[in-house]
């Protein structure tokens, strides 16, 4: 008997609803399934006093989902996607997402369009677009206290009431730089139109092999944003006495502390993202965020007799 996985947003009742249907259909057609939310996916936040405060990313798959499962159907908004593969790309499992919430950029398609959608999925009819993840360890004394994978991006910052921060970055090989910013973003092509867009960074297309670097609010005009290899992994040193905040993919994270140590590179794990027909990713930015749209001329003006 084949097998399918289906993760859901609990905490809203059309995803709910819906996830059930789908359980009951792909039951019908004689598919296991198995069902979980997307809660398993979120990070745990650490304090000061409890710095070590995560799943080990292996662990994080829920029960029966395995390299086994066909697929799996992710029903929610962005944030559960993000979820949803850090639970599933130890795995290898492609991901239709479908979306019930707002922006749904990460998604394939929409709730109303689910069986259609269905149909092609079970026929075969589908492509897989593999998508760049992170690993994000915070190490102190070369101890890991916390690891996440990431597949928008990791950002580093001051914390409230704090001031501008140091930040002494090694990329690869290449030597050191020291950026005085108020944080650090490390972003996927993916994330590339998330908080790295706000932050001033490039539109990245998903299939090239590169991440960004980019700083928060720096205090200096060469501090720009830096694409490079993602073959080569980050070591990010905070150079200042206070502590900071981590955050992945906008998620949950970990205090930072002056002798800790932050390491981000290309994660072995991809996301593996189910596309019912070719991805098309201008479109995608036509659509969601408004880019290339036709520019409208103003009228000629006319002379008043």
């Amino acid at each position: 008997m084949p097998k399918a996985g289906i993760i859901y947003n609990d905490l809203k009742p059309i995803a709910c609803r819906a996830a059930q249907d789908l359980k009951d259909k792909l039951n019908s057609c004689g598919w296991d399934v198995c069902m979980t939310t997307g809660i398993g996916g979120i990070l745990g936040y650490s304090t000061p006093g409890k710095p070590i405060c995560h799943t080990p990313i292996e662990q994080l798959a829920p029960p029966g989902f395995d390299d086994d499962m066909k697929f799996a159907v992710v029903m929610g908004g962005d944030g559960t996607v993000l979820s949803a593969f850090r639970q599933v790309a130890p795995w290898g499992i492609p991901l239709l997402a479908v979306n019930t919430g707002h922006m749904g950029f990460l998604t394939e398609t929409y709730l109303n369009q689910l069986p259609q959608a269905l149909e092609k999925l079970l026929a075969g009819d589908y492509e897989i677009e593999e998508r760049t993840m992170l690993s994000v360890q915070l190490l102190r004394e070369e101890v890991r206290l916390w690891e996440a994978l990431c597949l928008n991006e990791m950002v580093l910052h001051r914390e409230a009431l704090t001031c501008m921060c140091h930040f002494e970055i090694e990329v690869g090989r290449h030597a050191p730089v020291d950026i005085a910013a108020d944080g650090i973003i490390i972003s996927t092509p993916t994330g590339s139109t998330a908080y790295a867009l706000s932050a001033g960074g490039p539109v990245v297309t998903p299939g090239v092999p590169v991440l960004q670097l980019l700083p928060i609010c720096p205090h200096s005009l060469a501090s720009r944003a830096l694409v490079f290899a993602n073959t080569e992994p980050v070591t990010i040193y905070p150079a200042n006495p206070n502590r900071l905040v981590m955050v992945v993919d906008g998620n949950a994270g970990c205090y930072v502390l002056p002798d800790d140590q932050v390491r981000v590179e290309k994660s072995n794990y991809g996301a593996r993202f189910i596309r019912l027909q070719p991805p098309e990713f201008f479109h995608i930015l036509r659509e969601k965020l408004g880019w290339g749209l036709p520019h409208i001329a103003k009228p000629t003006s006319v002379e008043l007799p």
